[in-house]
């Protein structure tokens, strides 16, 4: 029976007294749990672990119902197809097809399907219009390449009855071992096995079945009371196509360490999930949702969805790629054992065992060898895409608050960054800049004059950020809202009626971007002319995009809503905030004719491939030092899962953080690789010059810091948008033979410089103990305090005013020393180079620069050139690619010249000279470019300064000490 609603007056008053409450509420510090599902309480979950707890029980005994048929089997252009029949009973056996493709990239994608979903061979109830198939366009959203087959994977025709081995990846070095019954695979590299598949055996399709009635007063064998329908939290789902959840156990043998499958407030290293001393009791959820004031430390499913997990040990990185965008849920266990246990000294080997189940579609997996998580992240990236190259202003700082009131006030915060000298590049606005909550519109009360707004900012090179939900009004001549109706783009309810839930404007209806009309029209939207008040400097926000439904369950959608083409939610889910912003990054696209630049959209929903068009945040989370350090696995997971473009609100969105916690906060928050400052409506106001001395100081000397290593940020942005590296690092990606760094999730490298900072994260911190992997020397960012000792802690100064960061010898990291009130007004600026020698009085680096904004750097419009120190003597080599934008670029970059070089650890014969042979283009410039020497402190590297030589940043030069 339907739950009446109340009118959408009626609603929008309520919904408008319960904010205005809550404004004068502070809120609590405990999700509601009541609002989200546990596992016990989903029909789907509690199947597949009590089915993985029937097979584990049996042991030995268990025989599994899964066989693959030999006669079935066929092997063409890298790729195995067969049969697996499930079988029933004697008479009954379900046909499952099977294809394995061994792709050119050296991954291997395992599809199992199921027939007679496949043709349509079943019956759907309620007379749903749901589709029949499993779902099965995953990939046509989330997949963009790598899919090439391999031409050299073949069948080893030795091996033994009962198997099949397919030979694949760099010089056919991979092996898979197809068992045909049970079912399971074997992927080896080098001899060893790395990953099984159904080794376990909790291997489970729920086939399709015809609802039979159980005879009254007969009890059956089996609980089918969350096969047909299932309830919770009041709302019911109707289920049309019956239970048809998949499983399969992953198993990474001596492998101890497992991470990825963000998001989740939880420790970079993921847990075990089965109870026990500092374990979950559930496992990790994948469902996007809109959990309000999430809790720490937990398996709980927050706003986005990555199915994608890497396994490591020393100096070897494999991973899986559960391609399945329903409600996915992941149980972990590890199992200890030794080699020989009568042998002294074996180490135990710990096999981590995972177990992934999803509610509806097929199993697609992807399997990586690796074997460093260099080659993960490329032939992961290969696939779903390697992050955006953003603009320039996107890296750079952003001021965003629950809101900004009027356009006055937007341009009273500028000018009060100015007066401050504080540099910021973006302002943001939430959702009180609209008319009545109606997206595309602006109050004009509280906002008459958006465009004089926006060319305020353009005077300092600022950009503005608007939000943009999918949630549309309902309401009567509002014109977004009666096209959306009119032309039928909205998602529809299980009766195949649009769908009407509660959102920020109360009664609304949501865009259905699975719909390729339903983008056409979005896009246009989006158009100068059709989205007034906004310029060229305008970007968007896709918020409350899981999607989020207030009356929902869950807060969200009903799994039987249906999208286009009749997939039901349930398939899609997780795909949704993805399909929302692909539409809105085209959309920015195209708001006008032969004005083409880079889009910026934030969204909190994500799906592997989101990295694509869009950088993400965590969420709604709370102003305590628990929360700032959780931001930091946090933002490192999700880097490692392939979306790097990351970060958290800086301060805590909710609550009113202390001047101290606050300043951390900030020099934490420079090393996220999105840095946004947020926070709720009911807080006070904390833009940075509103703290007091010496908080207001400090907060602006951790941003500038910012600003000056932004050339190191955009280099390292730029290599992950062409290798899929993470923009910042964790230790075991750096150094992924060091057993003792594997679960550091609280320290950071960026990118490739060398850079490791440790920020302090906790109240009263005077000083961080920061682990050193190897034996190289480190040295203090600002004094050049030397730390050397590999495989320990060394404790590092950190007081209020300083951001602990450490240098590796062996970089050379470029900067810009200069400060000004945006990046874009950095653009003309000369560089510093800071040469960090190692212990052979060597060091490398690189520099990316374009113009920051254009796609012309895809037409060779940029500079990428590699620095080198080795022999007294530093060169500049050009690494980039020509096209026919590389001639004019480097004419308008002739005057962006290298002003300062710093030699750190220089050696102590340079204290006699004092000048250096500068040589340009072939070309001897001059023999007369200061040279600095400083003689080392105590525990100090001695430091030599090259002033003004003079070199161009695009040019081929080498100057000599």
């Amino acid at each position: 029976m339907a739950r009446s609603r109340p009118s959408s007056a009626k609603w929008t008053l309520l919904l408008s007294l319960a904010i205005l409450l809550g404004c004068l509420v502070v809120p609590g510090v405990t999700v509601k749990h009541e609002n989200f599902k546990k596992c016990s309480q989903s029909g789907f979950c509690t199947r597949n672990r009590a089915y993985a707890d029937d097979v584990s029980a049996q042991g030995s005994s268990w025989s599994s119902p899964y066989d693959l048929d030999p006669s079935s089997i066929q092997f063409k252009d890298g790729q195995l197809q067969g049969t697996i029949l499930k079988s029933i009973s004697a008479e009954e056996k379900v046909k499952l097809p099977l294809a394995i493709s061994f792709l050119e990239s050296g991954a291997a994608r395992i599809v199992v399907d199921e027939e007679k979903r496949l043709k349509g061979e079943i019956q759907v109830r309620h007379n749903s219009q749901a589709r029949k198939e499993r779902y099965n366009e995953a990939e046509k959203w989330a997949l963009v390449g790598g899919l090439e087959s391999s031409t050299t994977a073949v069948v080893d025709p030795d091996v033994e009855a009962g198997f099949t081995k397919v030979l694949y990846g760099p010089d056919n070095k991979y092996q898979a071992i197809i068992r045909h019954s049970p079912f399971s695979v074997d992927f080896q590299r080098d001899g060893q096995t790395h990953v099984q598949l159904n080794h376990k055996g909790f291997l489970n399709m729920e086939h399709w079945r015809p609802k039979v009635e159980a005879e009254e007063g007969v009890e059956t064998k089996v609980d089918e009371s969350t096969w047909w329908e299932e309830t919770f939290g009041g709302n019911t789902d109707s289920k049309p196509r019956g239970p048809e959840s998949v499983g399969l156990d992953i198993t990474f043998p001596d492998y101890n360490f497992v991470f990825g499958i963000p998001e989740h407030a939880d420790s970079m290293s993921l847990k075990e999930t089965r109870g026990g001393d500092g374990n979950h009791e559930d496992p990790y959820r994948m469902y996007n949702s809109d959990v309000f004031e999430y809790e720490l430390n937990s398996p709980m499913t927050l706003y986005g969805a990555i199915p994608f997990m890497q396994a490591h040990r020393k100096d070897s990185t494999v991973g899986v790629f559960w391609l399945n965008a329903a409600e996915t849920w992941v149980d972990i266990v590890k199992s200890k054992s030794s080699s020989n246990p009568l042998s002294l000294g074996v180490r135990s080997k710990v096999d981590t065992q995972t177990h992934w189940f999803s509610e509806s579609g097929r199993i697609d997996l992807f399997v990586f060898l690796g074997p460093t998580p260099q080659e993960i992240s490329k032939t992961y990236g290969e696939l779903t895409g390697y992050t955006q190259l953003p603009q320039q202003f996107a890296i750079a700082y952003h001021q965003c608050r629950w809101n900004y009131v009027t356009d006055e006030d937007v341009k009273e915060v500028d000018r009060k960054f100015d007066k401050y000298q504080i540099p910021y590049d973006v302002i943001w606005l939430d959702i009180e800049y609209t008319d009545d909550r109606q997206y595309f519109t602006w109050d004009t009360l509280t906002f008459p004059d958006p465009k004089g707004m926006e060319e305020q900012l353009d005077d300092s090179e600022r950009k503005l950020v608007v939000i943009i939900d999918p949630h549309i009004k309902n309401k009567e001549k509002y014109p977004i809202s009666d096209e959306l109706r009119n032309k039928g783009l909205a998602t529809k309810n299980k009766d195949g009626e649009i769908y009407e839930g509660w959102c920020w404007p109360g009664s609304s209806h949501w865009i259905d971007c699975f719909n390729p009309e339903a983008i056409k029209w979005w896009t246009g939207l989006f158009k100068y002319d059709k989205f007034k008040g906004t310029l060229a400097n305008v970007f968007i926000w896709n918020d409350m995009n899981e999607p989020s439904v207030f009356n929902g369950p869950e807060t969200t959608m009903p799994k039987d809503n249906l999208h286009h083409g009749n997939w039901e939610h349930r398939d899609v889910h997780n795909l949704n905030g993805l399909t929302l912003v692909n539409a809105t990054y085209n959309a920015l696209l195209e708001r006008k004719k032969g004005e083409v630049r880079r889009p910026f959209v934030l969204t909190r929903s994500f799906f592997s491939g989101a990295q694509r068009t869009s950088a993400m945040w965590t969420g709604d989370n709370q102003a305590t030092w628990e929360h700032l350090g959780a931001s930091l696995p946090m933002v490192l997971n999700n880097g490692i899962a392939g979306y790097p473009f990351a970060g958290a609100d800086v301060g805590g969105f909710f609550n009113n953080p202390s001047k101290e916690l606050l300043t951390r906060w900030y020099q934490a928050g420079i090393w996220y690789p999105f840095f946004r400052a947020h926070a709720h409506i009911d807080t006070r106001r904390r833009e940075p010059y509103l703290i007091a001395e010496p908080y207001r100081s400090i907060i602006s000397q951790a941003i500038r810091l910012r600003y000056q290593l932004l050339p190191a940020w955009y280099t390292a942005f730029h290599e992950a948008s062409v290798n899929g590296m993470p923009i910042v690092r964790p230790q075991y990606y750096v150094h992924p033979a060091d057993e003792q760094g594997f679960a550091i999730d609280d320290q950071l490298y960026l990118g490739s410089t060398g850079l490791l900072t440790k920020p302090a994260v906790a109240e009263g911190t005077t000083s961080v103990d920061i682990y050193i992997a190897d034996d190289e020397k480190y040295y203090d960012y600002y004094d050049f305090t030397i730390y050397q000792g590999a495989g320990k802690r060394h404790t590092v100064p950190a007081p209020i005013e300083k951001v602990p960061l450490l240098m590796q010898g062996g970089h050379i990291i470029p900067r810009k020393d200069r400060a000004r009130r945006s990046s874009g007004l950095m653009k003309w600026d000369p560089y510093t180079l800071v040469i960090v020698l190692d212990k052979n009085g060597e060091a490398e680096g690189s520099l990316y620069v374009d113009d920051g904004e254009t796609f012309n750097y895809q037409q060779g419009g940029y500079i990428h050139r590699r620095f080198h120190f080795g022999k007294s003597s530093l060169s500049s080599e050009d690494i980039g690619s020509k096209g026919p934008k590389t001639a004019d670029y480097l004419k308008k970059m002739a005057n962006v010249r290298v002003e300062k070089v710093v030699v750190v650890d220089a050696p102590k014969e340079w204290q006699a000279r004092s000048s250096v042979t500068v040589i340009e283009d072939g070309a001897k410039v001059a023999t007369t470019s200061l040279l600095e020497y400083h003689a080392g402190q105590a525990g100090q590297a001695a430091y030599a300064v090259v002033k003004k030589p003079n070199v161009g940043i695009g040019k081929t030069w080498k100057i000599e000490f």
